[in-house]
């Protein structure tokens, strides 16, 4: 059964222009000129019940316009959409009590008050029977481990223990459908770990889909099965995370802070990009050789310090898919990029 139904999703903004000269003419008070920016082209996709898909896109690709439709915050300029069989825009009320939304750079938490009352006042919010609730906030309590600080005011809370306190208030009501806008983000890798971790055994234990946006290419390699790739409003992709890890993630890169200076490190499928000193910063081609095999070799001929793997930056990730996709199109024709999303 399908969660999400997007058929022909377009939205417009009217956007004023700014006249040049005096800023604040006459003419432009009463006579303003608008121009249409379309932030969305008409899009189709859908999200089967107990998905994780990722929904992929650098800044101004039309993700969180996507998703404000979707909970019901926007109305389309045209097309279609279902969440849960509801129309979002039109059953806006409906839809709030089952589905949740976690922001990363948006609280749904009172600021100067600890969490557990904001979890009363949301409890509050979604109606829910009192022994329900005691009995779902305690649950969330111990499965997040934030019994240590749920008493403590939002303000005093480290960004990781802010994030799990948001997740689980997203799940008090038990929605069918929760929205992940970034969030890991400004996380450490530890706690980002953690928090991959809670949204796995969110979706493994309550069968919840997850509609999940993120740059950050570790939050789609661990938690999605599937992505839709979004740029300048359109969809350019949508096919199986592990077909895109064998040929778009095909290297994370490796920062290392030896104990002292190395000679030349040669490996197949790495690349010395950068040397300073007992600093070195090598991208490692995965589909070359593997990053288990890197590090063996690294530590049995050097003394190390520090060391660090990261993915490339999601912009670097796009863009190789915009381009990859692009040639697809221009040598086998539109119809070629239907059989890649099946395969």
């Amino acid at each position: 059964m399908q969660a999400i139904r997007v058929e022909g999703l377009c939205k417009v903004f009217q956007v004023k222009e700014k006249e040049a000269g005096f800023k604040g003419s006459v003419k432009s008070l009463f006579r303003p000129v608008f121009r249409e920016k379309v932030a969305v082209k008409p899009i189709d996709f859908t999200v089967e019940e107990g998905e994780v898909l990722a929904f992929m896109g650098p800044n101004g690709a039309g993700k969180s316009t996507t998703i404000k439709m979707l909970a019901g915050i926007l109305h389309p300029t045209s097309g279609r959409a279902e969440v849960c069989g509801l129309t979002p825009w039109k059953d806006r009320r409906r839809l709030g009590f089952i589905v949740g939304s976690v922001f990363g750079q948006k609280s749904q938490l009172w600021y100067h008050l600890p969490p557990v009352d904001s979890f009363e006042l949301m409890g509050s919010i979604y109606e829910l029977p009192r022994t329900d609730f005691l009995r779902r906030r305690d649950e969330l309590i111990e499965r997040f481990d934030i019994g240590p600080y749920v008493n403590t005011p939002v303000r005093k809370l480290s960004l990781g223990e802010r994030m799990r306190c948001e997740i689980a208030a997203a799940l008090l009501h038990k929605p069918r459908v929760v929205f992940l806008d970034e969030p890991t983000i400004g996380l450490d890798v530890v706690v980002k770990q953690k928090i991959r971790e809670l949204i796995r055994e969110m979706n493994r234990e309550e069968g919840t889909t997850l509609f999940l946006t993120s740059h950050d290419a570790g939050d789609i390699e661990q938690l999605c099965r599937r992505a839709v790739v979004i740029n300048r409003g359109e969809i350019i992709l949508d096919e199986k995370v592990s077909r895109m890890k064998r040929e778009v993630l095909t290297y994370k890169t490796i920062e290392l802070r030896l104990k002292e200076e190395h000679g030349l490190l040669e490996l197949p499928g790495v690349e010395i990009v950068k040397r300073s000193g007992a600093g070195l910063k090598l991208n490692v081609d995965t589909s070359v050789i593997g990053i288990e095999e890197v590090l063996g070799h690294i530590v049995s001929h050097c003394r190390v310090e520090d060391v660090t793997i990261e993915d490339p930056p999601m912009e670097e990730i796009i863009t190789q898919i915009y381009e990859r996709t692009g040639k697809e199109v221009k040598e086998h024709g539109p119809d070629s990029l239907d059989g890649a999303e099946a395969s």
